[in-house]
């Protein structure tokens, strides 16, 4: 599990000579173990900000601290290598390979990082998120909340103490998503991870522990409460 501190944190695009400010002097804590979801409209800079906590952008200007560490001094290179180490990404679209099948896209990350027993590894995980009897299934025979699931166990392959998901529930009917958000709850205490999801879905924002709303580019707390069955 990782903490993770942001202060300060700006992020602005350049195009010509138009400036767009996406965040705007964000801060935010966020302890081990913590279960927390950030909401906010279309262009609020939820997106934006998600990259930056998991190293996939990096701010104009601010800090992003996990375990301490500040990810945003990394170069490239030593960025990806901590990515891979310690961070998981769920994104809306579930990125699986349409010719590999559900085990093989799993495999894919414990294979790259030299795992020796990724097959068996791959089937623990698949039957962690509840998908034992469709491992031989390519995405294609699969229902979007059994793909999500896929792209949960690709997201937990190199066992990340923060796992981050954007939108993961945008594309699903009403009880698929509540499937995907008892699963991720279910994770965030059974692996003491730590999980941040950004959603405009008031109802999926709910099962979080805490509430932070982005708008104008500021983070705000809008609740303390524990909303989990």
């Amino acid at each position: 599990m990782e903490s993770l501190l942001l202060q300060d944190v700006y992020k602005i695009y350049k195009e010509g000579d138009i400036e767009t400010v996406a965040l705007r002097g964000a801060n935010l804590v966020v302890q081990p173990g913590e279960f927390v979801a950030i909401t906010g409209r279309s262009g609020a800079g939820k997106s934006t900000l998600l990259n930056i906590m998991g190293g996939l952008a990096v701010p104009s200007a601010g800090k992003v601290l996990i375990n301490g560490l500040d990810i945003a001094k990394m170069g490239e290179s030593e960025r990806s290598l901590f990515r891979r180490q310690n961070i998981g990404v769920i994104f809306q679209t579930d990125n699986l390979i349409p010719f590999l099948t559900a085990l093989e896209n799993v495999m894919l990350p414990l294979q790259f990082a030299g795992r020796r027993h990724c097959t068996e590894e791959a089937r623990n995980l698949l039957s962690e998120v509840g998908l034992q009897n469709r491992i031989h299934h390519k995405p294609g025979m699969l229902s979007g909340g059994e793909r999500q699931r896929v792209a949960i166990a690709i997201a937990l392959a190199n066992h990340p103490g923060l796992l981050l998901a954007d939108e993961l529930t945008g594309e699903l009917d009403t009880a698929t998503a509540e499937q995907v958000m008892t699963l991720l709850a279910g994770l965030n205490s059974q692996r003491n991870l730590t999980l941040i999801i950004v959603t405009h879905n008031k109802v999926v924002a709910n099962r979080a522990n805490r509430q932070v709303h982005i708008m104008d580019g500021q983070l705000t707390e809008i609740t303390n409460q524990i909303a989990r069955n």
